[in-house]
């Protein structure tokens, strides 16, 4: 039975930080992106042709105001995605801060009807700069590609993931993982 569902924006936090000082034309030390490359939530993007020296080379060359040098598929899509980051800070923002107020707490309550076995107390919905997946499930942990939270330009307080309204995309996966 389920007690809690957490958000863990703690990848995000971190990448707020590079993308700011890196759009104020800042150079990010590479102890710095060595951090966010060595976060334990990092670990479900990587897989074949993208790592953590891929999130390294990746940041580094961003920071460093170069192109990436030949790379992957997915490391120049996750190249494209931090770029599309520092464009406008402010669209950032909007994107962040739905996150930060994400209250789930009340799903609780309707996935515990939806399955009685359910074999987690915990959820977690963690949010990561992916590169080419939507979402993954793993165990009682719902990853969300951060860079596919999408704020309305037109409609205040209106986010979505797909074409989902960001609430209803949570509760839609965290009912596949709960029914797994």
């Amino acid at each position: 039975m389920i007690k809690t569902i957490k958000v863990n924006l703690d990848v995000v936090e971190a990448m707020l930080y590079y993308w700011q000082a890196t759009s104020e034309k800042g150079k990010v030390g590479e102890q710095y992106i060595m951090s966010i490359a060595d976060f334990k939530e990092m670990k479900y993007a990587y897989g074949e042709d993208f790592d953590k020296d891929s999130v390294r080379k990746v940041l580094s060359a961003i920071s460093n105001r170069e192109m990436l040098n030949s790379g992957s598929k997915k490391e120049r899509k996750f190249w494209n995605n931090n770029m599309w980051m520092l464009e406008d800070m402010e669209f950032t923002n909007m994107m962040i801060h739905p996150l930060k107020v994400l209250n789930l707490g009340n799903l609780v309550d309707k996935l515990n009807k939806a399955n009685s076995d359910i074999e987690y107390e915990k959820l977690e919905v963690i949010f990561i700069p992916e590169h080419v997946d939507e979402y993954i499930i793993n165990d009682n942990k719902l990853i969300i590609n951060f860079f596919r939270v999408m704020p309305s330009l037109y409609e205040e307080g209106k986010t979505t993931i797909g074409d989902k309204d960001l609430n209803e995309y949570i509760e839609e996966k965290l009912m596949e993982l709960i029914n797994r």
